[in-house]
Formats: structure tokens, C-alpha cells, sequence
């Protein structure tokens, strides 16, 4: 198997640098490297990659800020296809590359160096390093990358629908928000942000605002809880009404109100007062599984029906 390292996050996001089978590369800003990453994050002498016949191993040079894999901090570790490495701002993943793929011959210092100074040159560089696709690197796992490595900034996440932030300090989430909507609720938000799987992100410059609510839980509660809910909405979303799909409360209405516990109720009179699914989604003060539960059991029990 041959590989190659392919930037999926940074400002030479984009590239591949080819793996040589037998050969040891440097990792660092010194321009005399193998691999040159020209930033302030980065050491003189960062890593050093070890590719064999079978393995490819990678092992921190005692850098400034640390070599991350999968978001764990390493000293020395052995890679596997898929894995996330995080050098300075730049995230690579190690990919296998086919035959039809390799150069004839391996290639030598010079021509290494020229293909990290073209990468540089010719990719379109974003306003921050730090920004990638969320297809390329899942929300949660650059979540642990920049909460093992202590990341500060808001970090932004754009779909073709919405926009959202995610506020980070020292690695720490304490809010988040989606279309600076804040009556949502940062716990709420974080958990649908979560469930985005497309999209571009960038982490930008700590901000100054301050929030009435921040979280409080640790990165590993908050995604362990987000996945949850993400799982649990999944198994129950066929059944689910379309969020732009509009109800009333059924007339005449023969179910007995005293069945509902408060919730219920407060559902039950969202939908009475906002109609639209999505909009009671929002306004509620039970989480998406919630509320879509208890509308589920609503529309169920014949308290409300669809508006046509």
C-alpha cells in the first residue's frame, strides 16, 4: 500500500504530499525540511514522518504546540488510512493512493520542495488558516482536535441553509448559536449543528460578546449528548411531520386535556399559537427529540391535525 498526505484544512488545504515507501521525511518551518509549513504555530523541527514497506509512523520532534492524531496529543504513533493529523493550523488525513496514481520513479528533494512551494502558491487561501469542509473533517472530530489542542476563537460553519457559531476558549465550547437566533438556546443549537454533515468551516478571531447562558459541560459530555439526540432523531424522523408543514388544534376537540402532563400542554399550546412546525421547534423549551415526540403523540391522540 502506498499513501500520501492530503491537506484537508489550512492554507495548503488542497494538496498531497506523496509518501515514499522506506523513507523518512521532517515536518517544520525551517526551509531546509522535507515539509515545510510556513506558520508561527509550527516548530523549526516539528515532526517526522516514517513510511516502511508496512507502517507509517509519525513522532513528535518536541515541538512549541504539538502533534496531534485524531485529536489525542502523541509523542509517537502509528498511522492507518483515514487518520486526522494536526500540525500547527494545518489538518492532513492519510490517504492509500493506487498504482496508476504514483510517479514512475520516487521523486527527489527538489522536486518535493517545488510541489510545497507550488501548493502554497496556487491554492486559494480563506481569510483564516484554520478552515476546511465539514465533509472532509465531521464536526466532532475537529471538535476534539481543537479542544485536545486549545483552540480559542468562534469557530463558523456554513450550509446551503444555514450559518453557525460555535464559541471555543482554550478548547472549551461555552456557546453556540445558529443564524445568531439566540432565544434557541445554546444547548439546542450546539445539538443541530452537530447533526450537519456538509458544509464549510472557519475558525475566525476570539470575540468580545457575552452571553446571559453559556455551556458548561466538557466537550466530550456535550458531543456524547449531541450524538444521542442525533441517533435518537433519526430512528423517529420518517414519522415526523415536514418542518414547514402547518397545524391547528383539532375541532371539534374531543381528547380530554387533563391526559397531557405540562409539557404536553406547552406543546400543545406552541402549536396554537406559532402553527408551523418549525417555528414550534424553536419555541420550545424541550429539545427537537422532545417536542417532536410530544407532537407526534398529539397528532396520534387527535389533539391536533394538520392545516390544509
Amino acid at each position: 500500500m502506498q499513501y500520501a498526505l492530503r491537506f484537508i484544512s489550512g492554507k495548503y488545504q488542497g494538496g498531497e504530499f506523496p509518501l515514499q515507501p522506506n523513507r523518512e521525511i521532517v515536518v517544520g518551518r525551517s526551509s531546509e525540511l522535507d515539509m515545510v509549513l510556513v506558520e508561527d504555530m509550527v516548530s523549526r523541527k516539528h515532526a517526522k514522518i516514517i513510511t516502511t514497506d508496512t507502517q507509517v509512523i509519525i513522532q513528535d520532534l518536541g515541538s512549541t504546540n504539538g502533534t496531534f492524531v485524531n485529536g489525542e496529543k502523541i509523542k509517537k504513533a502509528r498511522l492507518k488510512e483515514g487518520d486526522r493529523i494536526l500540525v500547527g493550523t494545518s489538518i492532513l488525513k492519510l490517504i492509500s493512493v493506487s498504482d496508476a496514481d504514483q510517479p514512475d520513479r520516487p521523486l527527489d528533494d527538489a522536486e518535493i520542495k517545488s510541489m510545497m512551494q507550488q501548493v502554497a502558491t496556487n491554492k486559494k487561501k480563506s481569510s483564516s488558516p484554520m478552515s476546511g469542509r465539514i465533509d472532509e473533517v465531521p464536526l466532532p472530530d475537529l471538535l476534539q482536535l481543537f479542544s485536545t489542542s486549545k483552540k480559542t476563537g468562534v469557530m463558523v460553519i456554513k450550509t446551503d441553509e444555514h450559518e453557525g457559531k460555535i464559541y471555543l476558549k482554550t478548547g472549551r465550547i461555552y456557546y453556540a448559536s445558529v443564524d445568531d437566533y439566540h432565544d434557541l438556546g445554546p444547548q439546542k443549537a450546539f445539538n443541530r449543528i452537530m447533526a450537519w454533515q456538509k458544509g464549510f468551516f472557519e475558525l475566525t478571531a476570539p470575540t468580545t460578546e457575552k452571553f446571559m447562558l453559556e455551556l458548561d459541560e466538557s466537550t466530550e459530555g456535550l458531543l456524547m449528548d449531541a450524538m444521542r439526540e442525533i441517533d435518537e432523531l433519526n430512528r423517529i424522523l420518517e414519522k415526523c411531520p415536514d418542518t414547514s408543514s402547518h397545524f391547528g388544534l383539532s375541532r371539534p376537540l374531543n381528547a380530554p386535556l387533563r391526559e397531557l402532563d405540562e409539557d404536553k400542554l406547552d406543546i400543545l399550546q406552541l402549536v396554537h399559537n406559532e402553527s408551523q412546525v418549525q417555528a414550534v421547534l424553536d419555541k420550545s423549551i424541550l429539545s427537537d427529540v422532545e417536542t417532536y415526540q410530544a407532537l407526534l403523540l398529539l397528532i396520534r391522540k387527535g389533539y391536533i391535525r394538520e392545516k390544509r
